[in-house]
């Protein structure tokens, strides 16, 4: 006989899933029944949150949905907020939990791990469904997919009752096939013909034109359009002539804005952290903007001139297809925001120069390697300005939700997507004591994971935060780990340095896993 959980696994492996990030528990030990000999490698973290950073790094890197296990109630609890910094970047994760049997919901009988409506508290973020029978399986799977790929990415979340997941399994269907929507030609050609008529054409890259890389290129290289990119954005356009890899929420990059004639906006939804960080308001006025988006309630939020619904991909395609190239002086636009937005920066952070010296300095050590973020000070200095040289290989937690904690889980599903690609986990001291566990995950499946741990003795950003408030500095100060100790008590190799270019260069050329303090106090 073969279990419900066990043909949740198969169908799982029927859609593509390669890896599971999960802790086990007596609720879904079918699911890891159905592990057994599936071909599914199975990645054990030390916390249900690390288990959804991780199907979150891994998801991004991978560009398919990261799956974590999780058990009822506490377990899924711990997964929300990584579900929630997924639903912020719009990443494709599926979290799938147990719950206590179908007669005891919202009962109340005080069971293990009850909740008082466990689906409910998942709904209010996203779709949750309910494996309610054996026959329901391959409906709730077709539907959690469907969910994930199609439209916006984000999470979703299967459960299935502790009374189901031992139940004989019904018969498996084939997996539906979900197609990405095509822009509407009429679109695309007045898109176009607005394009062609421009005489100063930019371009706004979000996360969601992360799988477009070469079409974006082309595309910005015929209209000779600069293109600015969000911080998910960053790495399209890297190292390009054409690329500001700067956030519009700096002036200098508002007033290219503010300077075209015509804007196109690939796969952003504007959100603040991005377009107006220091709540100044003052965004130029884009409704005569081309957006081009796959959510059509990211499309009905913002106006614009013509609004095409498809995935970025398809749109650049199309459009390449019919506009005529001309020059329009779009490398001398760029260079010259570039240059403003460094001078801007310097005056707003002068530490941040610095900060952003020691990323190019990592990303030339080390080219094509992938930075995990978290909130910490030389992360906020790049998301502000910083080119890095790979597409999709710059994302942090300090943009959107703002999770804390979230780098080391991350970084480790970003090192199990890309196993020959090198993974630095840049993240503060105060950040790192969220989720210091995951380190160890490294170790144990021998990841090339470099965790740069930039240590200012407390929570450095808010610090300076309350100071600019004119408030007293209050609750800023935690202890730090003492690191060697630390690395040691994690069986990582340990070096200290200060924070130069020069010497961030001499330390990363080993590979990982391995822990370097960052010393900045």
């Amino acid at each position: 006989m073969k279990t419900v959980g066990q043909a949740l696994t198969e169908g799982l492996v029927a859609r593509g899933v390669e890896v599971v990030f999960g802790i086990p528990g007596v609720h879904t030990i079918e699911l890891y029944r159905g592990l057994s000999g599936s071909g599914i490698r199975h990645v054990t973290p030390r916390h249900e949150g690390g288990a959804g950073f991780m199907a979150d790094g891994y998801a991004r890197v991978s560009g398919k949905p990261g799956v974590a296990f999780v058990i009822t109630g506490p377990g899924l609890t711990n997964a929300l907020t990584p579900m929630a910094q997924a639903k912020a970047d719009s990443v494709p994760m599926l979290v799938i939990s147990g719950v206590n049997r179908r007669s005891s919901l919202g009962q109340g009988l005080g069971l293990l791990h009850e909740l008082p409506d466990q689906a409910g508290l998942v709904r209010s973020l996203c779709p949750s469904f309910q494996v309610t029978g054996p026959e329901a399986l391959e409906r709730c799977l077709n539907m959690a997919f469907a969910a994930m790929m199609s439209g916006r990415p984000g999470p979703v979340h299967i459960e299935v009752p502790t009374d189901v997941m031992g139940m004989e399994a019904a018969a498996a269907a084939a997996p539906i096939v979900v197609t990405p929507a095509l822009p509407i030609p009429e679109q695309i050609a007045k898109a176009a013909a607005r394009l062609d008529r421009a005489k100063q054409v930019v371009i706004l890259a979000g996360g969601g034109a992360r799988a477009a890389r070469a079409e974006l290129r082309s595309l910005a290289e015929a209209l000779d359009a600069p293109v600015v990119q969000t911080v998910n954005a960053r790495g399209l356009m890297g190292g390009h002539a054409l690329g500001v890899a700067a956030s519009a929420s700096l002036h200098a990059v508002r007033d290219l804005i503010a300077g075209a004639d015509q804007v196109l906006a690939i796969g952003t939804e504007f959100g603040p952290t991005d377009y107006d960080m220091y709540v100044r308001g003052g965004l130029p006025d884009l409704a005569g903007m081309i957006r081009v988006d796959i959510c059509p309630l990211q499309l009905a939020r913002h106006p614009a001139a013509i609004a095409i619904r498809a995935d970025s991909r398809s749109a650049c395609t199309a459009l390449l297809a019919q506009i005529s190239a001309g020059a329009r002086q779009g490398a001398a636009r760029a260079e010259a925001t570039m240059t403003a937005a460094r001078a801007e920066v310097a005056g707003i952070a002068p530490q941040a120069p610095n900060q952003i010296a020691l990323l190019e300095a990592l990303r030339d050590a080390v080219p094509g390697a992938i930075i995990v973020g978290d909130s910490t000070q030389p992360v906020y200095a790049g998301n502000l300005l910083y080119d890095h040289d790979r597409a999709g290989g710059w994302f942090n937690a300090a943009t959107g939700f703002g999770a804390l904690g979230f780098a080391p889980g991350a970084a480790v599903g970003a090192a199990v997507a890309a196993s020959d690609t090198r993974v630095f986990c840049l993240i503060g001291d105060g950040g790192l004591q969220f989720s210091p566990a995951e380190l160890r995950v490294a170790v144990d499946e021998g990841l090339d994971i470099t965790y740069l741990i930039w240590n200012n003795a407390g929570y450095g950003e808010i610090a300076d935060a309350m100071r600019a408030a004119n408030t007293e500095v209050i609750g800023c100060a935690p202890s730090p780990l003492g690191l060697q100790a630390f690395a040691a008590a994690c069986d990582l190799p340990y070096a200290c340095i200060t924070p130069t270019p020069e010497a961030l260069r001499n330390v990363v050329a080993l590979p990982g896993p391995r822990l370097v303090e960052i010393r900045d106090f």
